[in-house]
């Protein structure tokens, strides 16, 4: 399984303190809702303590937890992509500490800097695929579980 990437230390220096100067620090209380699944996405965190669970609306009662996140890593990549509308909805499971990037502003600085848009959007393929083979895991040893309860 290969190692989960950190968005902030992926990016060279100078670009990862030009991403910075967009940066706003912000909290989040526990049990606080960050975004709800099919919301506007139009900025990302990176954390910075804390942690924050990723969530699915399976039903009108249940939320089922698809991942959890902790410092260093990525919130949010549906402000990337088309129709910019979060997939998943994110709880702080702890006080969570983080710095919060408004995604036009973030758009923007990629424009007029091609190299730092081409090493973010990368950086967050990685993400990215790492998240997908996390997933990929985790259903195989519920397929596995499910099996062994039925026979």
């Amino acid at each position: 399984m290969t190692k989960a990437i950190k968005l902030l230390t992926a990016l060279p220096p100078p670009q990862r303190e030009r991403l910075m100067a967009l940066a706003r620090e912000v909290s989040f209380p526990e049990d606080a809702r960050i975004f709800e699944s099919g919301g506007a996405a139009d900025r990302f965190w990176v954390i910075r303590s804390g942690a924050v669970s990723l969530d699915q609306q399976v039903d009108d009662l249940r939320r089922v937890t698809v991942a959890g996140l902790g410092a260093g890593d990525l919130l949010g990549w549906s402000w990337l992509f088309p129709p910019y509308r979060w997939d998943f909805g994110a709880v702080a499971f702890s006080p969570v500490r983080a710095y919060e990037f408004e995604s036009a502003a973030v758009l923007r600085l990629c424009e007029t800097d091609p190299a730092l848009g081409l090493t973010l959007v990368r950086s967050v393929a990685e993400v990215l695929a790492h998240r997908l083979e996390m997933t990929r895991g985790q259903l195989r040893e519920q397929y596995a579980l499910h099996r062994r309860t039925m026979f």
